[in-house]
């Protein structure tokens, strides 16, 4: 194989994916020689069976969203790896983590090996990567000032920018951020997790700008609802 599998994108066995491929092969430069030969055990999904790696990526970067994800770094956050495949999952253009390069990425079950990660060694590199990009910064958090990310219209370049675990945002995020979205919670505790807040977040944008999707208009906003950037 072009590489090897990683630690958890086999290890539930022959219970994923498919054996070898019968003879004759497909005529698909797309595909490994020596995944046919001995199957395609891989956490992908069906249409990518026995694809080359780099071949997937290639496909999913004509598929991507336009919206990005970042994190902040500042203590190794273990939610990044989640973040990464959430990402993954939602389709997102990029990853941008804030601060610290190394992290664990365990949590992202192989997927960083199919999404594109960019490193900003603090919030001000980040801005300076996301202002000429044309990127709108959407912090979320339940900080003093922020709006309900279920009735705010989302802009479709759109980059999430989410804090560390426990201390959330920091303020210079939240300085730089154009608009702070909560998610509206119902129970005692006064958060949620980083890495489940990113798909929130992520699934929220696909909602409004690929399943149709329109917030309704806040109480006392007579204008209604705009998705436009």
């Amino acid at each position: 194989m072009n590489e090897t599998v990683g630690p958890t994108e086999g290890e539930a066995g022959d219970a994923v994916g498919v054996g070898p491929h019968p003879m004759p092969w497909p005529d698909d430069p797309r595909l490994d020689p020596d995944l046919l030969a001995a199957g395609d055990r891989r956490n992908v999904e069906d249409r990518f069976r026995y694809w080359r790696r780099d071949a997937i990526v290639a496909q999913l970067d004509t598929e991507r969203h336009p919206f990005h994800v970042a994190i902040e770094n500042w203590e190794h956050d273990f939610n990044i790896g989640t973040v990464v495949r959430n990402a993954n999952a939602f389709g997102a253009e990029r990853v941008h983590i804030v601060g610290r390069r190394r992290w664990n990425r365990r949590g992202a079950m192989v997927t960083d090996r199919y999404q594109h990660v960019d490193h900003h060694s603090d919030i001000e590199r980040f801005v300076e990567w996301a202002r000429p990009a044309g990127m709108t910064i959407v912090g979320i958090d339940n900080v003093a000032g922020s709006v309900p990310i279920e009735t705010t219209p989302l802009p479709r370049s759109a980059v999430f920018v989410l804090g560390q675990e426990g201390p959330g945002l920091s303020p210079a995020a939240q300085e730089a951020a154009d608009v702070v979205c909560a998610i509206t919670q119902f129970g005692s505790t006064r958060s949620i997790n980083a890495g489940v807040a990113s798909g929130i977040a992520m699934f929220a944008w696909l909602l409004q700008h690929v399943h149709g999707w329109a917030p309704p208009a806040r109480i006392g906003d007579s204008r209604g609802p705009t998705t436009e950037d």
